[in-house]
């Protein structure tokens, strides 16, 4: 974990703005699609990270209590599901060969135990949709060259970072800087 470090924050010109491209994605073909998220996720955590937490204290602010109940659900539910990937093989080949269906997973397991407990509007506001944001994001920004360079240098393992921990976790590791 030493050896983690943190990417640069991108420009916002980069990021969102000028010289920032955008393109429907070929839902068609999903391994191009997931590549796509996949690397980008790695290449703008920094400003993915920075967005989730402006969001989620905008939703703090107006109810920390069910903020802070929902976060910790999401957390035991996320540590539980990587635990049990490790530990059971049919979980973890589930989790390689369906990534999605994973994250829908856990995501749909924290809401079923936040509705037991109550707080189902924070969750959906607060959590999932920074998580939709950046995953929207993520599909639609087309890679620069600088990009490409980033991902491959992260992917041979010359720099880990935290997203590239994340993925591992989620068992995407192998596709990252592909």
């Amino acid at each position: 974990m030493a050896d983690v470090q943190p990417p640069p924050l991108r420009s916002m010109d980069d990021f969102l703005l000028g010289s920032a491209r955008f393109s429907v994605p070929d839902v068609r073909n999903l391994d191009r699609l997931n590549n796509r998220i996949i690397n980008n996720l790695l290449y703008y955590q920094s400003n993915y990270f920075v967005s989730v937490i402006i969001f989620l204290v905008i939703v703090g602010y107006f109810r920390p209590m069910q903020l802070f109940l929902g976060a910790t659900v999401v957390t035991l539910v996320f540590l539980g599901f990587v635990w049990a990937a490790e530990n059971q093989a049919s979980i973890r080949r589930f989790r390689r060969t369906h990534p999605s269906l994973s994250l829908t997973a856990i995501l749909g397991a924290s809401y079923l135990l936040l509705s037991v407990l109550g707080g189902v509007a924070v969750f959906l506001f607060g959590i999932a949709c920074p998580i939709l944001f950046v995953l929207i994001h993520a599909s639609v920004r087309l890679r620069s060259l600088k990009n490409k360079l980033e991902n491959k240098l992260e992917s041979i393992g010359l720099k880990r970072t935290p997203m590239g921990l994340l993925l591992e976790a989620l068992g995407q590791e192998q596709e990252a800087g592909s």
